[in-house]
């Protein structure tokens, strides 16, 4: 009964410091609950594009990282594969990190899950690579976006490294029934401008399972040093 009450009062406090977090968090439940992998848009079977990048920054496998809005990707298993021992996701949704727990079976042990609204994300520790396909550019506020960069910013340590992957200006301007926001190099270099430098951007079609093209915008980022 404690625990409920607990569980409860936490629900409340974010429900008043994010009062879209219900609407939100009941959209992406029904998603990953109605939805197979390869129902959805952003389904890739090796996130290939990802791993090329963090492959290139030469990570200690020790790195802390961090996937943000990771869903039931298939970036966990890579990094698993490749031997990184400390990997975080969060996710809004409880249903797709039970996904993700379902298939990873033991190895699951090794990675930490946050159920979270990117927007509450308090970070307990700070990470050494935050990684974010397909998540950032569900904010379309001026508010939001503000915050998220507060947010990679206070999670990232001195040295830290962020990949961003979003729709560019020639991607679409939905996803999932929900508006986004689109970007290219210099809007995106923008919004991380004040603590994080660009290092580099490319874009990229993206093949959904429907057999339809998503314009994407990556973008790699390294802090500032003052």
């Amino acid at each position: 009964m404690r625990v409920k009450l607990l569980l409860l009062v936490v629900l409340v406090v974010r429900i008043a410091a994010n009062p879209s977090f219900m609407i939100k968090k009941e959209h992406w439940e029904n998603v990953f609950s109605t939805k197979t992998e390869k129902e959805v848009s952003w389904y890739q079977a090796y996130p290939q594009t990802s791993i090329d990048y963090i492959t290139a920054l030469e990570l200690p496998l020790s790195a802390r990282i961090i996937d943000v809005g990771g869903g039931d990707s298939y970036f966990v298993d890579a990094l698993l594969d490749l031997g990184y021992t400390n990997i975080t996701i969060l996710d809004i949704a409880s249903q797709a990190l039970q996904r993700i727990k379902n298939r990873l079976g033991k190895r699951g042990d090794q990675v930490t899950f946050i159920e979270s609204d990117i927007l509450d994300f308090n970070p307990t520790e700070r990470y050494d690579f935050w990684h974010d396909r397909a998540c950032f550019h569900f904010l379309t506020t001026s508010d939001e976006i503000e915050k998220y960069s507060l947010i990679a910013d206070k999670a990232l340590t001195q040295y830290g490294r962020m990949f961003l992957g979003v729709f560019s200006d020639q991607g679409p301007a939905k996803c999932s029934g929900l508006f986004v926001k689109q970007y290219n190099s210099e809007s995106l270099r923008y919004v991380f401008e004040i603590e994080f430098e660009l290092e580099g951007s490319f874009t990229e079609d993206h093949k959904t399972p429907f057999d339809t093209l998503q314009n994407f915008i990556f973008c790699g980022f390294k802090r500032k040093e003052y």
